[in-house]
C-alpha cells in the first residue's frame, strides 16, 4: 500500500538505530517474541515490488514491532519518562496508560516519570515537577479526554532536556506528539548520543490530522471522524429543514484533508468537500453552490482548516510550534457566501458549525482505545530492546518501526488521483475542478 502523495520511494532506508546488543533475557512471559529479522513489506502490490524483484534484491520493508527475547536495559536499574506535546487529541491518556501498564506489568520497571506541559517539563528552570506514574495512578485515565500530563508547543534546548534525563537516570523517553514533537525527539536522541549516554528515545506519533509520513493511521483519527460525523449529520438536518439553506462545517486539517474526506464518506450527506490538497477558486465554488441550491434547495459544505489559504491574505506569523498561522477559512467562506447571495438578491439560510475543539477533547472510541493500547505496548518493547530515534508505525495492518528522519521528512497528504479522493468526488457530486 503506497503512501498517499508523491513520496518518491525509490530508495528507502528503514534501518533503526540501536544502543547496543541485547544480552538480558526478557522478563515478559507467556507471549510470542518477534524475531529481529522480522520485516513488514512497504509495498503491498506485486507490480510495485517488481523493480526490486527483477534485480534479485529485497524490496523495501519496515522492521516489525513487538517484544524481543532479549532486551538491552535492565528493568530493575532504569527509570522511564513520558511526555505529551502539541495540541490535545483523543487517545492521549490511553497511550500514557498503555505505556505505564506495560512497563509495570511486563517489565517490572519501578520508576516512571510523567513530564508536565510538554518539553517544558524536561527543562528544570521552568520548575514543572514530574509526576511519578504507577499502574494505580493511571488505572482510570483512559475514561477522560486530554492528557493528564498537560502539553505545550515549541522547542526547548536539547542539552537542557538531556541533562534532566541524565539526572533522573531515565533510560527510555517516550515522546507522544506530531512531527514537531518528533523533530524535538530526534534532537534529544542526537544530543544523548553526542554525550555518550545510553538513552532510548521512542516516538508515538500523535496527529489528529493523520498526516505523518510512513504511518497509515495515527491514534485519535478514527474518533475524530466519528465525532465529525455528528457535525455533518447536524449540518444536513439543518440544511434540509429550510428553503435555500446552506450548512458550512469547518473541520481540522492544516495541510492534509483526511478528516474532511472521511467525514464525507461516512454518511453521504456532504455536497462539497474542500481540502488543502485540491485548490479551488472562490468564484467556482460560489457558482457551483448556487447551481446546487437551484437544483436541490439545500447544500452542506465541509472545509478543512488549511483549505483555500491562497484566497486570503498571506501571513508570515508562526505559532510556538513553528507552523504558519493560517487564516480562518470557515469565517472567510461564511462571509463570502453571504455577500455573494445578497448581491444575487437570493435569500439563504446559512448555518456555520465549527466543532474542532469539541472533537479534540473527546475520549477515544473503542477502536482507537485498542489501537492506543497496542501502540503503547509496541513503544515499550522497542525502548526496552535499545532501539532509539524512531517512532512506532502502523503499516499494512502491522505495527512497525520507522526512523524519525523518515517520519518527519514531509507531511502525508491526500493524493487527488487516488481512489479516496475519487470516492469523495463521487459521493459529493462536486465538480473535480472548481
Amino acid at each position: 500500500m503506497r503512501q498517499e502523495g508523491d513520496m518518491g520511494n525509490t530508495e528507502l532506508d528503514f534501518t533503526i538505530e540501536r544502543l547496543g546488543e541485547c544480552h538480558i533475557p526478557s522478563p515478559v512471559k507467556g507471549i510470542r517474541f518477534v524475531d529481529d529479522d522480522g520485516r513488514v513489506l512497504y509495498h503491498s502490490h506485486l507490480q510495485e515490488m517488481k523493480p526490486w524483484l527483477d534485480e534479485g534484491i529485497h524490496p523495501p520493508a519496515m522492521e516489525a514491532a513487538g517484544p524481543r527475547e532479549k532486551v538491552f536495559f535492565d528493568p530493575s536499574r532504569i527509570a522511564c519518562g513520558i511526555v505529551t506535546c502539541g495540541g490535545i487529541c483523543p487517545g492521549l491518556n490511553d497511550v500514557i496508560r498503555s505505556i505505564v501498564l506495560s512497563l509495570c506489568h511486563h517489565y517490572c520497571v519501578q520508576k516512571i516519570y510523567g513530564f508536565r506541559f510538554g518539553y517544558e517539563g524536561l527543562v528544570q528552570r521552568y520548575g514543572h515537577k514530574p509526576l511519578e506514574l504507577t499502574a494505580d495512578s493511571v488505572a482510570q485515565i483512559h475514561e477522560i479526554g486530554g492528557t493528564i500530563l498537560g502539553s505545550s508547543r515549541g522547542p526547548q534546548e536539547p542539552s537542557e532536556m538531556v541533562k534532566t534525563l541524565e539526572d533522573l537516570n531515565v533510560g527510555i523517553l517516550f515522546t507522544i506528539g506530531g512531527d514537531g514533537t518528533q523533530r524535538g525527539a530526534q534532537k534529544i536522541a542526537e544530543e544523548a548520543t553526542r554525550r555518550g549516554l545510553e538513552i532510548s528515545v521512542i516516538g508515538i506519533p500523535k496527529t489528529i490530522d493523520n498526516d505523518i509520513s510512513y504511518i497509515q493511521a495515527t491514534f485519535g483519527f478514527e474518533t475524530a471522524v466519528a465525532e465529525a460525523r455528528r457535525a455533518t449529520y447536524a449540518a444536513h438536518t439543518e440544511a434540509d429543514a429550510a428553503r435555500n439553506s446552506i450548512s458550512l462545517v469547518k473541520l481540522m486539517g492544516r495541510d492534509s484533508g483526511f478528516i474532511a474526506a472521511y467525514s464525507v464518506l461516512v454518511n453521504s450527506h456532504v455536497n462539497f468537500c474542500l481540502v488543502p490538497e485540491a485548490r479551488f477558486t472562490l468564484d467556482g465554488l460560489l457558482r457551483a453552490l448556487k447551481e446546487r441550491l437551484e437544483r436541490r434547495g439545500h447544500a452542506v459544505v465541509v472545509v478543512a482548516e488549511g483549505a483555500g489559504q491562497n484566497l486570503m491574505e498571506a501571513t508570515a506569523e508562526r505559532d510556538a510550534s513553528g507552523n504558519i498561522k493560517y487564516g480562518d477559512i470557515g469565517i472567510f467562506l461564511r462571509d463570502a457566501i453571504r455577500d455573494y447571495f445578497r448581491k444575487a438578491s437570493l435569500e439563504i439560510n446559512l448555518k456555520y458549525i465549527d466543532p474542532s475543539y469539541i472533537i479534540r477533547s473527546m475520549p477515544a472510541n473503542p477502536h482507537d482505545a485498542a489501537f492506543c493500547l497496542l501502540l503503547g505496548q509496541s513503544a515499550v518493547h522497542a525502548g526496552m530492546s535499545g532501539r532509539t530515534n524512531m517512532v512506532v508505525s502502523f503499516w499494512n495492518r502491522e505495527f512497525t518501526h520507522v526512523p524519525i528522519t523518515l517520519a518527519v521528512s514531509q507531511r502525508k497528504k491526500i493524493d487527488t488521483s487516488s481512489m479516496l479522493w475519487n470516492s469523495v468526488l463521487a459521493v459529493t457530486g462536486q465538480p473535480d475542478m472548481m
